[in-house]
């Protein structure tokens, strides 16, 4: 009469006998018969996605534990961190950018960076995140736009400004600037 329901994630992996499904819940990995999760069993092709496009911090860090690929692509060429930028979840992108490994500069299919996302949705926290893993910031889209050119706030913009500032490098030293200087008085 009190049954309870229990409700929890399996990240199943291929395996070559149709069988057995390697799985793993909870840090535990073994095989599972395939008649005991064939029929009930929901697909999820990027659970780690979802769980960014959230903001689901619980399901995010079972991912993690669960060793679901940090930089795996969904269909659109996304990544985890790109989905956590776009929706302005800061946990989310704290925990991503903690991971080691994770790809900072993948662009999707439109050839927009995570950097590009958190810009043109105007979270600067998330866009000061990204900027201290020093991400490239001259990377353009398919609409040939840099992450500054698609800042929707003064703050992402100059925050941006900023950065691509500090990358500029010198051709010579002061020294060589200093006697320039006098050649020309």
């Amino acid at each position: 009469q009190n049954a309870k329901i229990y409700r929890f994630l399996l990240y199943c992996y291929p395996q070559s006998d149709t069988n057995w499904w390697k799985g793993t819940c909870r840090g535990r990995t073994g095989l599972i018969p395939s008649n005991y999760v064939a029929e009930q069993a929901e697909s999820i092709d990027n659970p780690m996605h979802e769980a960014a496009k959230r903001g689901n911090l619980s399901w995010l860090r079972e991912c993690v534990e669960n060793k679901v690929g940090i930089n795996g692509l969904d269909k659109a060429g996304n990544t985890a961190l790109y989905w956590g930028c776009h929706g302005g979840h800061k946990d989310v992108v704290e925990l991503l950018l903690s991971q080691p490994n994770v790809e900072v500069n993948q662009q999707n299919k439109l050839g927009d960076t995570p950097l590009h996302a958190a810009a043109w949705k105007g979270y600067s926290d998330i866009v000061e995140m990204l900027l201290s893993k020093n991400p490239r910031t001259d990377i353009r889209n398919n609409e040939n736009k840099l992450a500054l050119d698609m800042a929707t706030n003064a703050q992402c913009a100059s925050l941006l400004k900023r950065k691509q500032g500090s990358n500029i490098t010198r051709t010579h030293s002061n020294a060589e600037e200093y006697l320039d200087d006098e050649d020309s008085d």
